[in-house]
């Protein structure tokens, strides 16, 4: 057998008959991998996951710019970038609100797509079945068709491989289904619908900008910032002829991947995520390089022996690489049943939205990573001990290490790296700290109304049979009135929305101009008798809608407290405000009450403007753009509990509006408590990592301080002999143990300091993606990470401690 591996053997066998160090140091690694590698999945499952469209990196997104991002386009704007050189191909999608489909099955609600014929061509995709659309098809007037997306295809059809040609009833009209759509579109819609023809005209003035998102397909080897020059070039050139150059000159289009513009939502928590892994990742390399440095100091003796009879420096590190493979080879196979078992758990928390169609699993990439970072860093580490060890290999090693193996001056670097480990977990648990904090400051927030027994649901009237504003508003009064009349329904309200839940594009915001010439932006909220008091909304002022407010009556509004704080000093009542409705003039409102200020995004985000109007008096143009972008929304205040309500509803629903169906009946609170949801998966993942980092730092420094205390047994013995306490050890050990978490702690704090920095700065993107407002200093969270390490940094220098205490004084002597 090679001497080498001879050598690497004999480390196994050595290992292996006292496990007690490669249970250690295979748990740590397993840690830090574990940890990584259930991130790295979750990482590679969306933000790294390829679209599934071809040459995917040649599919770009044109839009305006917000905030640095490249957003919806309206279908004007759109009009303007046909032709454009370098643009293979060009389409227009805008995901809707839902369409109700009967025929070949139940009625039923599902989401609803609109996209023109060159969508399809530009993803590079075509239907698995039938056809795209076609030009007589994606015009105002067209005949009405219909494709289907595979997930519907699949749930209500079956797969049937015949259903081209077949009709189906698309909001109470005829629609013959042209295609089927492969399962990759999903990721452009709403977990899959039906598809419907944009049907632009040929010379839109729609400036609406509500979703709609204009996708490209470039020429291979055009640049993507040519491309973004002719667009914006293009857009400010329009504005200009409008008559609009002024701030219309800066660059306000753009261009950008389209994997880029579906992941920006989650990007930040995921970066957070990676963060937070990769810190703890880090904590474990180290503490597994203290532990082989430790290892291998605490043969420094024999090692000095083998050198010292002629052993080359490659058959001394031998032992340590035979030793450092094992510890990376179980480190990652333990580490990747971890990982399996959290990424079990993680699955259940993470939101769908986030995959796009894709999932999480644990593949070849995973195993390559885990097992490459497990076996070199454990390479690496025991490379670090035998290189440290070759400064201890003179005579004065053999005169000094004698039984105890370990020199007085060996043990800097250990120190140093314990050190490393404290200032690195204090960075992390500070951040879930601040993270935590901001979670209990918004479960103690009040939102401003009360969820408590209520029940909601989406309608979305059948536009065949309620085909104007006029006719779904009084729908809605008749429906309204049936639920009253329910058994153990204390009171019932219709709304376009709810007070909190609703998305960023299920928002209508308008402009507002007051008497005085101030303009600003509102979220109007058309709302039906009885809404304040189904959710017990506070009225501060005035007076809320009554039945005398009418279609004819004169036009009334009710404001949030906030917007009467911020525009009118809190004295709104009697004022009167103009409306921009979007077609025609804008509408004179009076201002006739002030009411609570409620977080439609959440507690972790801030407080909108709200201005309510009663359903009965929004212009018609108002109301149907109102729904094409959301679908009615049912509030009931019920007794007793919320679950077991889905039949009685339905048949009061039916009672009033036969083959009419209904979606999302759920619960207020539950609506209430998704709002947080990606906040409490913050915390609930970074609290872990820094769990595992605390972990770690005290299993460090519980290690230092045992070998620390091994090799210097003759020193305590010999004190013992001269008369010193148990205490008087106890106590110089732990003080010794307690300098080095201090220090990491100050190194720490500093760390933390500039996390908290990062963390601030990225506070406006994580308030959209759930994890709101986070402060860059949060003396409550830092005080309370200083006093947890402390202590636990104090229990693990208690053991060693005793032990030093406990050292009999003739031992030591004997060995002098």
């Amino acid at each position: 057998m090679p001497i080498w591996l001879t050598e690497i053997w004999h480390s196994w066998r050595s290992s292996l008959r006292r496990p007690g160090f490669l249970l250690l140091a295979t748990g740590v690694l397993a840690l830090g991998i574990g940890a990584s590698v259930a991130v790295f999945v979750l990482i590679n499952g969306t933000l790294l996951q390829r679209l599934p469209f071809p040459q995917a990196s040649r599919v770009v997104v044109l839009g305006k710019i917000f905030s640095g991002e490249v957003g919806p386009i309206s279908p004007h704007e759109y009009q303007f970038l046909k032709n454009i050189p370098g643009v293979k191909a060009l389409g227009l999608i805008r995901p809707g609100s839902v369409a109700n489909i009967s025929g070949a099955g139940v009625p039923q609600q599902v989401p609803v797509t609109y996209m023109d014929r060159g969508m399809l061509p530009a993803l590079g995709i075509q239907p698995i079945l039938g056809r795209n659309f076609n030009a007589a098809e994606d015009r105002p007037g067209g005949p009405p068709v219909v494709m289907l997306s595979h997930g519907l295809w699949q749930r209500r059809y079956g797969g049937a491989r015949d259903m081209v040609g077949h009709r189906m009833l698309v909001e109470g009209r005829a629609a013959t289904i042209i295609g089927v759509l492969p399962k990759g579109l999903d990721t452009l819609s709403h977990g899959g619908g039906i598809f419907l023809p944009l049907a632009l005209p040929a010379a839109s003035r729609d400036y609406d900008h509500s979703g709609h998102m204009a996708i490209a397909r470039l020429e291979a080897g055009v640049p993507i910032r040519s491309i973004a020059a002719q667009v914006d070039a293009r857009e400010r050139a329009m504005y200009r002829d409008m008559g609009m150059g002024g701030r219309w000159d800066r660059p306000q289009f753009g261009t950008a991947t389209l994997d880029v513009t579906l992941h920006r939502g989650e990007r930040p928590l995921l970066m957070l995520f990676t963060a937070s892994a990769a810190m703890v990742l880090l904590i474990a390399l180290v503490n597994l390089t203290n532990l082989m440095l430790l290892r291998t100091l605490s043969r420094t003796h024999d090692i000095a022996v083998r050198h010292a009879l002629g052993a080359p420096f490659l058959r001394l590190l031998l032992p340590a690489v035979g030793e450092g493979l094992l510890v990376g080879m179980g480190g990652a196979f333990i580490g990747m049943a971890l990982a399996w078992g959290g990424l079990a758990v993680l699955r259940q928390r993470i939101p769908v939205e986030w995959l796009h169609g894709g999932q999480i699993t644990v593949g070849a990439m995973a195993w390559l990573f885990a097992f490459a970072v497990a076996v070199i860093g454990a390479l690496l580490a025991a490379w670090l001990g035998v290189w440290r060890s070759r400064q201890a290999m003179g005579v004065d090693t053999l005169r000094e290490g004698g039984r105890s193996g370990l020199g007085l001056r060996s043990g800097r670097l250990g120190r140093a790296l314990v050190v490393a480990q404290v200032a690195m977990a204090v960075a992390l648990l500070s951040s879930a700290g601040v993270i935590a904090h901001s979670l209990y400051v918004a479960s103690r927030t009040h939102l401003g109304f009360s969820s408590d027994h209520i029940l909601t649901f989406e309608l979305a009237p059948v536009k065949a049979h309620y085909p104007d504003a006029a006719s779904i508003q009084a729908m809605s009064q008749r429906l309204v009135q049936r639920l009253r009349l329910m058994p153990g329904v204390t009171g019932a309200a219709v709304t376009t929305n709810l007070p909190t839940g609703d998305g960023l594009y299920d928002q209508f915001n308008n402009r507002v101009e007051t008497a005085g010439g101030k303009q600003f932006y509102a979220q109007l909220h058309g709302v039906g008798n009885g809404f304040f008091r189904v959710f017990s909304i506070a009225r501060y002022q005035g007076r809320v809608f009554t039945h005398d407010d009418t279609r004819g009556s004169e036009p009334v509004a009710v404001v949030s407290r906030d917007l009467a704080r911020k525009y009118y000093d809190g004295d709104a009542v009697g004022k009167l405000i103009k409306i921009d409705m979007n077609e025609g003039p804008a509408i004179p409102v009076r201002i006739v009450g002030v009411v609570a200020s409620t977080y439609q995004y959440g507690p972790l985000a801030p407080m909108q403007p709200v201005l309510y109007v009663p359903l009965v008096q929004m212009p018609a143009s108002t109301f149907e753009v109102v729904q094409k972008i959301e679908p009615l929304r049912f509030a009931l205040h019920v007794q007793g509990r919320v679950a077991g309500w889905r039949a009685a509803v339905q048949k009061a629903v039916a009672e009033v509006v036969p083959g009419q169906p209904i979606s999302h009946l759920r619960a207020m609170r539950a609506i209430v408590r998704q709002t947080t949801a990606n906040g409490r998966l913050s915390m609930w993942l970074v609290s872990l990592f820094a769990s595992l980092a605390l972990l770690l730092a005290v299993a460090g420094l519980y290690a230092v301080m045992a070998v620390a205390v091994a090799s210097r047994e003759r020193e305590f013995g010999t004190r013992m002999a001269l008369g010193a306490s148990p205490a008087r050890l106890i106590q110089l050990v732990v003080r010794g143990g307690m300098y080095q978490v201090a220090i990491g702690l100050v190194l720490g704090m500093v760390l933390a300091w500039g996390a908290a920095r990062v963390l601030a700065h990225m506070s406006e993107a994580l308030s959209v993606t759930g994890v709101g407002h986070i402060d860059q200093v949060d003396p409550l969270a830092w005080v309370l990470v200083c006093v947890v390490l402390a202590l636990a940094g104090f229990a693990a220098c208690l053991r060693p401690a005793w032990r030093a205490s406990r050292v009999p004084p003739m031992r030591a002597l004997r060995g002098e």
